[in-house]
């Protein structure tokens, strides 16, 4: 890990760099110390902007609830047929996603050991059940199917979303642009991967 230079850091390089170092040790794994030595300041610097990593955490994955959250007040998501606003919802989640990736790893990777990551996992199952509503209108209009468990496929169908994490790198040579993969994603979510007749 590169160590940020002290005439540069603000309270944002501080952030980019504790989730960064939450990502790789664990937020359990990771000390006072070890975010001190990442960044290069020292700890009383730290103290200075925050009371502790708990509020770094807190900070970081608000960011990437925000950013998810936000998708729900967009006009997409708010305008139109069930169907094309799960889609919409669908597609922007995958933006967000690689847009703030690394924000939105430590959100996927909080366990409910304190009590902002039970608040940030509170918040995910929030956001998942106002999906999920979605999905049961688009059942109940006649655009998606109406025979499978609704929360099972919100589940499903973000866990193929939120695979990401694992293998999206946006400076990997020959990787994949983001439009192609939320692309791909809606795609695969609503045609899956049979052929039509005549294709």
């Amino acid at each position: 890990m590169t160590t940020a230079k002290r005439d540069t850091y603000t309270p944002e390089t501080l952030l980019a760099v504790a989730v960064q170092v939450f990502n790789e040790r664990g937020y359990d794994g990771t000390s006072m110390e070890h975010l001190s030595k990442a960044a290069g300041i020292s700890k009383s610097s730290i103290y200075h902007h925050v009371v502790g990593k708990e509020e770094l955490l807190r900070r970081a994955v608000s960011r990437a609830l925000d950013g998810l959250f936000g998708i729900l007040e967009e006009e997409g998501a708010t305008r139109g047929r069930a169907v094309s606003r799960v889609e919409y919802v669908t597609r922007r989640t995958v933006e967000v996603l690689m847009a703030e990736l690394p924000y939105v790893t430590l959100l996927l990777r909080v366990r409910g050991n304190t009590r902002t990551e039970r608040w940030a996992l509170e918040r995910r199952r929030e956001f998942d059940h106002r999906v999920a509503e979605l999905i049961r209108a688009a059942a109940a209009d006649g655009d998606l199917r109406a025979d499978l468990d609704t929360r099972l496929a919100t589940r499903l169908l973000f866990g193929m979303v939120n695979s990401l994490v694992e293998w999206y790198r946006p400076q990997a040579a020959g990787g994949h642009d983001r439009a192609q993969v939320a692309d791909t994603v809606v795609r695969m979510a609503f045609d899956g991967l049979r052929a039509g007749p005549g294709l």
